[in-house]
């Protein structure tokens, strides 16, 4: 369970922007708690877990996007959260910039079209 504040400023910050300023106030506001499946309804969390008995549904399934991540390229992921992160602080051109500045040639992204043409999984270095 997840509990607003007005006290928190990044909530009062990041909700309105994720959930709408309907529905940030009515939760600031009210410093009503919000549940896992309302949490995922609202984009808060990416998925909701039903908890096992020995408490670790939500730690393997965190674990198995893990997993997921780890075999793509470690630079091009590296720099697809950078454009994210900063690319949401600025006005669209701003952020396609800075998108367009991390289009670096690098030994993972040459190995990466290398696998798409010859169809095989890629085996990248981070390099």
């Amino acid at each position: 369970i997840w509990t607003l504040s007005t006290t928190r400023q990044e909530d009062n910050q990041r909700l309105p922007r994720t959930v709408g300023f309907a529905i940030a106030k009515e939760l600031i506001f009210t410093g009503r708690r919000v549940g896992a499946e309302r949490a995922a309804e609202l984009g808060l969390v990416n998925r909701s877990v039903p908890q096992n008995q020995t408490g670790e549904t939500a730690h393997k399934e965190a674990l198995s996007l893990a997993r997921e991540i780890l075999p793509q390229a470690p630079i091009a992921v590296r720099m697809a959260k950078v454009a994210m992160n900063r690319g949401t602080e600025v006005d669209i051109s701003s952020g396609m910039a800075i998108e367009g500045i991390n289009l670096i040639p690098t030994r993972d992204r040459q190995e990466g079209m290398a696998a798409f043409i010859e169809k095989r999984p890629p085996r990248y270095i981070g390099e």
